[in-house]
């Protein structure tokens, strides 16, 4: 029977090495020979030997843990985020803890404190926003926290996103010359960075085409409020020819309601722009025109920047915003040129 009470010491003996050998072994980016860290890791598997991280943090002063807070994962550019960030940091060796929390100013007190105590090395936060509050007490406990696809007007927060400006510009650009002209917006969340600066850039495009847009409606990044939005779009006798939706996760919502509910044809009747370009933006049902969040240069970014943070102390908090590009398929009309 395998002892549950198998210790370093026990290992090292067994492996005919020293005790600081085995620690090294299970440290990660530690120097070792090929030949002690076979010796050991064969001796801890026949002894049953687990490492004791916990013991170790307190030893090292670093838990090795990241946490990562999301506000949403109905929303399919989470899970794909989130799939990358874990196997991102796992990679350089870090322990990943998740949480939950609500997509509005704040994030719940709980939670950042329950990181707090958790002794994380960093927090993740994606699309989710801090208060002041909250940043000065990760700031006081020397916890780095960086944002992922939210921005936010601190100097003390890094943050990386795509560059959404461009992208709300690109994609009224693209309806622009596919000869549209009454261009409703159903928008992301108002109180995120990322809403408001996919719409400036949508306006702003319009505006220098003498073009004012047809309606603005705030989704929430909600199925139910792009729906609901959808459909208060065509109660008058003037609808929109376009319609681009601040987010693939409320454009497909959009687009099932134009067309299993108000019998519209996409993109004959009203075409239908998004914004991320998840995997189900390509499935043949939707088709979905849409801009593309660069999603493994965000993680890459994200990664780079708190584990510059954690490791060599950096106090050089970075504001990224990475370009994207427009992904065409089926939902929207283009002219002759356009791809």
């Amino acid at each position: 029977m395998v002892s549950d009470k198998v210790t370093s010491l026990d290992v090292a003996r067994l492996a005919g090495v020293s005790q600081s050998a085995v620690s090294r072994v299970f440290t990660e980016g530690t120097s070792v020979s090929k030949k002690t860290a076979e010796k050991v890791r064969l001796a801890a598997e026949q002894l049953g030997y687990r490492p004791n991280v916990l013991a170790r943090s307190l030893i090292t002063g670093k838990s090795r843990i990241i946490g990562l807070v999301v506000a949403n994962l109905d929303n399919q550019f989470y899970p794909l985020a989130l799939e990358l960030l874990s196997k991102a940091l796992q990679a350089r060796g870090y322990h990943i803890l998740v949480f939950m929390a609500s997509n509005s100013s704040d994030v719940a007190e709980s939670v950042i404190q329950e990181l707090l105590d958790y002794q994380v090395d960093g927090i993740i936060t994606a699309s989710v926003a801090m208060t002041n509050d909250l940043t000065g007490q990760c700031v006081a406990a020397g916890i780095p926290i960086v944002m992922f696809n939210r921005g936010q007007d601190d100097p003390r927060l890094s943050e990386v996103t795509s560059n959404n400006l461009l992208g709300g510009r690109a994609v009224a650009d693209f309806l622009l010359k596919g000869g549209h002209r009454r261009i409703a917006h159903i928008a992301g969340w108002a109180g995120s960075s990322t809403g408001r600066d996919r719409a400036k850039g949508f306006i702003e495009r319009l505006a220098e085409s003498g073009v004012e847009p047809f309606a603005i409606i705030d989704g929430m990044y909600s199925r139910d409020g792009a729906a609901e939005a959808a459909r208060s779009l065509f109660i008058g006798a003037e609808r929109p020819d376009a319609i681009f939706v601040g987010g693939d996760y409320m454009a497909f919502s959009v687009m099932d309601v134009l067309r299993h509910e108000l019998g519209l044809d996409v993109p004959g009747d009203v075409s239908v722009v998004g914004y991320d370009d998840v995997p189900m933006a390509a499935w043949p049902a939707y088709s979905l025109t849409t801009f593309r969040q660069p999603v493994e240069e965000m993680v890459a970014a994200t990664v780079a920047t708190l584990l510059s943070l954690v490791e060599e102390g950096s106090d050089q908090p970075q504001k990224l915003r990475i370009e994207g590009s427009l992904t065409v398929r089926g939902s929207a009309r283009k002219t002759k040129g356009q791809d």
